[in-house]
């Protein structure tokens, strides 16, 4: 049985909490893609956790966690990740964690390639997290980069790094006018974080393969949301990976499986960290009591997030691109104080009223078309069954769910693990 878990928005829907809560059910937790540019929080008995690579599955001790070769490994983040965890009483060892040996590494000089292109850009910045993923993925593609795999071969990884930093500075010098990488230093830099992670490395398709064939359970874990995906989303503003679920046995390393059941996660209002077109964008006092409320701060940069009311076109097309076979809708208590809650039912595009998501130039002058739909008023956090959820509550939650059509499963009314309502 293969599910997913993904993001139906901008990111930052909630899925770190839905991994943790659904996982214990399943066997095997695989992220498979991404890197350390996004921030997945977990709270549950053990305390609150971020988790920038880790699987959010790292948190039970008997569940297998995987990071698969669609990600983009920054190992020192990583050993740093799981330093931080075992100080917070967590178990990580090789029979929990498993790192394909495909993934490639996110190396210092990517990290710099990217600040220095986010300076350059000045004004007309992308909105990078300065974490080398357009670099490293870039990289990826134009076949120099390093895989985890090489760790195990010093040699190899040796003559590796001579082609590939005498290539690499030719743009952080010569372009840019910073200061060269060494082969030297960089063996440091390998030898000190890459050494710790060697019992880890291993061929995870095999491994997931004999897995599923033995009757596990195994759920795939996304990054970010449909609309951040390198094809599906508001390019240019997007992550340089693809975050759908179609993407996801190919990053986990099993491409000749098929995901039987697509989690779809969005938050009952918008959310968007970084640049790029945002049309249910809310401003000023009424935008900031709703960041306030829902302590919308990004979990791996600390930024503010952009907010506004629930998207109803962006959120209808993440479902489709997504595949989404039910929803878990999160963050529902964070409404609880408003009298009436807004909701962007469609656009207008150069005068016309728009139901699908457009793109390009389309996308970047779209205004939002806002309806109210009526607040309950009152606490929903101890609420724990749909019947116990106030009339208004319910009424939002079904216009939402005709709206994108697509069935809301789960309601979440808090951060802890247990605040979900099971529809």
């Amino acid at each position: 049985m293969l599910t997913s878990i993904v993001g139906i928005n901008w990111g930052d829907e909630g899925k770190g909490r839905m991994v943790d809560l659904l996982a214990e059910s399943q066997d095997i937790v695989v992220r498979y893609q991404g890197g350390n540019n996004a921030g997945h929080t977990v709270i549950n008995d053990k305390g609150k956790f971020v988790l920038n690579i880790l699987p959010s599955a790292i948190l039970r001790d008997d569940k297998v966690n995987v990071i698969g070769n669609g990600m983009v490994v920054n190992i020192e983040h990583l050993c740093g990740e799981i330093a931080k965890l075992r100080e917070g009483g967590i178990n990580i060892s090789p029979k929990n964690l498993k790192i394909s040996d495909k993934a490639v590494v996110c190396c210092p000089f990517d990290v710099m390639q990217d600040c220095l292109e986010e300076d350059r850009l000045a004004d007309r910045k992308f909105g990078s997290t300065r974490r080398g993923i357009s670099p490293i993925y870039a990289d990826k593609y134009m076949k120099k980069a390093i895989r985890m795999g090489d760790i195990l071969h010093p040699e190899y990884l040796r003559s590796r790094l001579e082609t590939i930093i005498e290539w690499k500075n030719l743009t952080i010098v010569g372009s840019y006018g910073a200061e060269p990488y060494t082969v030297e230093g960089m063996l440091d830099w390998f030898k000190q974080f890459g050494e710790p992670l060697k019992d880890y490395i291993i061929d995870t398709g095999y491994y997931l393969n004999k897995a599923l064939d033995a009757g596990k359970k195994v759920m795939l874990e996304a990054q970010l949301g449909a609309l951040r995906d390198i094809d599906f989303g508001i390019y240019p503003y997007t992550t340089s990976s693809n975050t759908i679920t179609a993407y996801g046995p190919v990053g986990a390393g099993i491409p000749n499986r098929k995901v039987d059941s697509a989690i779809g996660v969005m938050k009952a209002y918008s959310t968007c960290v970084g640049e790029g077109p945002f049309t249910a964008e809310m401003f000023g006092e009424e935008a900031e009591e709703l960041r306030k409320a829902g302590g919308e701060y990004g979990a791996a940069t600390g930024r503010p997030r952009r907010v506004g009311g629930f998207d109803v076109v962006a959120s209808r097309y993440g479902c489709m691109v997504q595949a989404a076979s039910e929803i878990a809708l999160t963050k529902l208590d964070i409404l609880d104080y408003m009298d009436k809650i807004p909701v962007c039912v469609a656009y207008e595009v150069d005068g016309k009223r728009v139901e699908e998501f457009p793109s390009g130039e389309a996308l970047n002058t779209a205004k939002p078309i806002v309806e109210y739909v009526p607040g309950w008023h009152c606490s929903t956090a101890n609420c724990r069954k749909y019947s116990d959820l106030p009339k208004e509550a319910r009424d939002y939650i079904e216009y939402i769910e005709k709206a994108v059509d697509c069935n809301i499963k789960y309601i979440s009314v808090g951060a802890e693990r247990d605040a979900i309502i099971i529809k």
